[in-house]
């Protein structure tokens, strides 16, 4: 598709009003007459999408490859800076090569590199940002996929990468091609880039489903749909949904799809920081935030980009004013050479400051596992944040592991003992008696231990209060955005 069809193919029909059409390079004759123009790369305007408005920052990639030397810089500010004023949501479609030395001739000379009117960071406090990879976006244009709450790159055909295969060729003598730099495989590495699309109609898909959960601004509330998915439904396979046998690991994006309305999940991030699961969905039509463990990714513990990936969800959720429901199935965090010296604590350490920071009513299902500081970043905690806990019949908690923590407690009784091995699972047995969740509950550590039938119901309760919670603090969000 070219601009203006990818423009069609995005927002309701006729309903795209363009602004700046006449921008560009004018060309004259001695005698002053016009001659021609030569269009500007940036397309700019509104439209909109389910009938919500929404600013469109668009590249023209057939004029000058979208690079800096054929657009007017003012022209794309301007309607960023209208979608900050207005308090609409943003969308750009970018297909820029970035930079071109060319600009120098242009200007007569350099310019310091920055663009002291742009409101980038003012825009992802106020309103739902969205950056679409298109084609080779550099430089600034990956920039603007990259300076927004969701992004989304087109496999085979975009890449998003501070610097392409010339630069990169005279910088370090090194021939790499651009998708290596900086196409979808790249970035199930790197987690730049959340989602990815198998072409462009996909990619523009996932944009109107993306801002279909979303407010208008922080000073609105989100939509809220009709439903008439039973919120009392209650899929009896749920009860055997978590293997008795704890080695067996299970589906929880399964379990997720029987709990959330029907048709309503839709996944960030599904290829980066795996053993964590960030979702948008419904429950009874009120759009709400999901973060849970995977355990077929390293087991559901808490990596690097795992943690990454929850700051990023929870801060996104407690910015627009979306309850949070978090399922739990957490073994801890990441151990082990590469981990630590990825750095995964400090990944979990800011995990905890934005659940501290969060303003989300926030309720956690405890499905199984949940151990060490990994699993105590299931919520917030303290003050009028509070953490609405509700535990499977499978579940088990604690500071450490059974397994590992006997060994590491009992060492030299169970070396000294006639058989290590027996006397090892001896102690187990022992303290695994005392793992059970009624236990905790007894002492009120959880507020019910519930049939995994009955989970839909209680959440669909639960986020009938979240939701006036969420309308009473608007003002505080729209505040804190200072906005």
């Amino acid at each position: 598709m070219n601009a203006r069809e990818r423009i069609d193919a995005l927002v309701d029909g006729g309903s795209f009003h363009e602004m700046g059409a006449l921008a560009g390079k004018g060309h004259y004759d001695h005698e002053g007459r016009y001659q021609r123009t030569d269009p500007t790369n940036a397309i700019v305007g509104t439209g909109r999408i389910a009938g919500r408005k929404v600013a469109l920052h668009v590249d023209d990639f057939t004029i000058r490859a979208g690079s800096s030397e054929g657009t007017i810089a003012d022209k794309w500010i301007y309607i960023e800076r209208l979608a900050l004023q207005l308090r609409m949501p943003l969308v750009r479609l970018v297909d820029s090569a970035g930079g071109s030395v060319k600009l120098l001739m242009q200007i007569g000379g350099t310019k310091i590199p920055e663009y002291t009117t742009w409101p980038a960071q003012d825009l992802l406090k106020t309103v739902p940002v969205v950056g679409v990879a298109l084609g080779a976006c550099a430089g600034q244009g990956a920039i603007k996929v990259l300076s927004s709450h969701f992004s989304v790159l087109v496999r085979e055909q975009a890449q998003v990468m501070a610097a392409g295969p010339h630069v990169v060729r005279q910088a370090y003598g090194q021939e790499v091609d651009k998708n290596d730099l900086g196409g979808w495989k790249a970035h199930r590495k790197s987690a730049l880039v959340h989602n990815e699309a198998v072409d462009e109609a996909d990619a523009l898909a996932q944009v109107k489903r993306f801002l279909s959960y979303l407010p208008r601004s922080v000073h609105e509330l989100a939509p809220v749909l009709p439903c008439d998915d039973d919120p009392n439904r209650a899929d009896d396979w749920l009860k055997d949904a978590v293997p008795r046998d704890r080695r067996k690991i299970y589906d929880p994006r399964k379990i997720l799809a029987a709990v959330f309305d029907q048709g309503s999940l839709f996944e960030i991030g599904r290829w980066q920081g795996a053993s964590v699961i960030t979702m948008l969905g419904r429950l009874n039509g009120v759009p709400v935030g999901v973060i849970a463990n995977d355990p077929k990714a390293q087991g559901g513990a808490m990596t690097l980009q795992a943690a990454y990936k929850m700051e990023r969800h929870t801060k996104l959720c407690s910015l627009f004013g979306l309850p949070v429901v978090n399922f739990v199935d957490q073994p801890g965090n990441a151990t082990g050479l590469e981990a630590e010296l990825a750095g995964t604590l400090l990944g979990a350490t800011r995990v905890g400051e934005a659940l501290a920071e969060c303003r989300s009513p926030w309720v956690s299902i405890l499905m199984r596992r949940c151990f060490g500081m990994a699993g105590a970043l299931h919520g917030p905690k303290g003050g009028d944040r509070l953490n609405h806990r509700f535990a499977w019949p499978s579940a088990r908690w604690g500071s450490i592991p059974i397994e590992g923590g006997v060994m590491a407690a009992h060492k030299a009784e169970i070396e000294a003992a006639p058989d290590p091995a027996a006397k090892r699972t001896e102690l187990e047995a022992h303290y695994v008696a005392m793992t059970s969740p009624f236990r905790t509950a007894e002492k009120f550590g959880v507020l019910d231990i519930i049939d995994p039938r009955e989970t839909r119901r209680a959440l669909c309760d639960w986020v009938d209060d979240a939701w006036y919670v969420v309308r009473g603090d608007l003002p505080l969000r729209a505040a804190a955005a200072g906005v």
